[in-house]
């Protein structure tokens, strides 16, 4: 999951950053409300996670001009948003709510508690009720970060892991690989040109071959329906 992390206090942004990547998270991190906007404008954006008092102004600003974008490009309007904030006042979490925001979580917060909310509001976009996801014999647990097939675990890498989600969150839809490197993988990262096609094919050796299809020269795809 690629995620903002837009919050003014370096410690806190420090902290969730080296929390959420632990789990596999692509995480970019910025202070600012124009900081926030021309990254939500550069790569697509699973979850911002926003502060209210930032360093130029107030974060109900940005939600506020990423609800009123066009539809069909960068910034997406329909971005998840979660504001993280110490005011805890009801009338902060129903303004913030009826401006836009998908969940208000109060300062301070659990870790663990915050990465949860993150689920959900990815299940909620999804459409799914269930929390674990199935595919003909594969089950994915997004929680426990765990993955059976036919009932027996498989021990997939953090991002063997993520390649799985991104395609299973986005089925029956083709992404590309540089759609798949902007989950996966934050401003500052290096990656090989080969990556997502090694990651996918250890993938198809661990899950089988007819999990992930190939749209030659276009992407990856998990179909609506499983293989019979």
């Amino acid at each position: 999951m690629r995620v903002l992390v837009v919050e003014d206090d370096e410690g806190i942004a420090r902290g969730l950053a080296t929390h959420l990547a632990r789990s596999g998270h692509a995480v970019d991190c910025t202070p600012s409300v124009e900081g926030a906007w021309r990254a939500l404008a550069s790569e697509p954006c699973d979850v911002v996670l926003l502060d209210l008092g930032l360093a130029d102004g107030e974060g109900t600003e940005l939600l506020r001009r990423l609800r009123d974008a066009p539809a069909g490009r960068l910034p997406d309007p329909s971005t998840p948003v979660l504001i993280m904030s110490a005011r805890d006042q009801v009338a902060s979490r129903i303004a913030g709510l009826d401006l836009g925001a998908d969940d208000y979580l109060t300062k301070p917060f659990d870790p663990d508690e915050l990465a949860a909310r993150m689920r959900a509001l990815r299940r909620r976009l999804a459409g799914r009720a269930q929390p674990t996801i199935v595919q003909g014999e594969i089950e994915i647990d997004p929680a426990a970060r765990t993955v059976r097939r036919a009932g027996a675990p498989v021990e997939l890498s953090t991002r063997e892991f993520s390649v799985l989600m991104a395609l299973m969150e986005a089925k029956p839809h083709v992404l590309s690989r540089p759609q798949l490197e902007a989950k996966l993988y934050n401003f500052d990262s290096v990656l090989e040109s080969n990556a997502i096609e090694v990651h996918v094919h250890r993938l198809r050796r661990k899950l089988g071959e007819r999990l992930i299809r190939t749209v030659r020269g276009v992407g990856y795809y998990v179909p609506a329906e499983p293989a019979a």
